[in-house]
């Protein structure tokens, strides 16, 4: 987890499988490189997106989330590379 002083006040960044089923956050950054990173750009998860958490799956991975209005299924390997600040 890294602080991050924006407006009035500092909020925790955090990665996105850290978030629990029914939160939302922004997307403020990726640490993905190559391939990894050319998919999660092309799936919208860029800088000032929200994404909200809608459920893990039985066995815990992958996770659904909203992106842009679509559900979409990230694993727990791909999703902790996505920094988010929690709304």
């Amino acid at each position: 987890r890294k602080m991050l002083s924006r407006g009035i006040g500092v909020q925790m960044v955090t990665y996105l499988n850290c978030l629990a089923p029914g939160s939302s956050a922004e997307v403020v950054g990726l640490q993905a490189t190559g391939f990894t990173r050319r998919r999660l750009l092309d799936i919208g998860l860029v800088p000032g997106t929200r994404v909200e958490v809608i459920r893990h799956s039985p066995s815990g991975d992958p996770t659904a989330y909203k992106i842009r209005g679509a559900i979409i299924a990230l694993r727990r390997e791909d999703s902790m590379q996505v920094l988010v600040l929690k709304l």
